[in-house]
């Protein structure tokens, strides 16, 4: 019972390329991750 090894590795390869990405995207946009959900959203 339990994740399996493989399940565990996934998971953190896709977690260290979400948070690249969030990062690269942070440099590009010039606004970080909770202003661009801000920017998102309808007021």
């Amino acid at each position: 019972m339990g994740w399996t090894d493989a399940a565990e590795m996934l998971n953190g390869r896709l977690a260290m390329v979400g948070f690249v990405l969030a990062i690269a995207t942070e440099l590009l946009t010039g606004q970080g991750v909770i202003g661009q959900i801000q920017a998102l959203l309808p007021k």
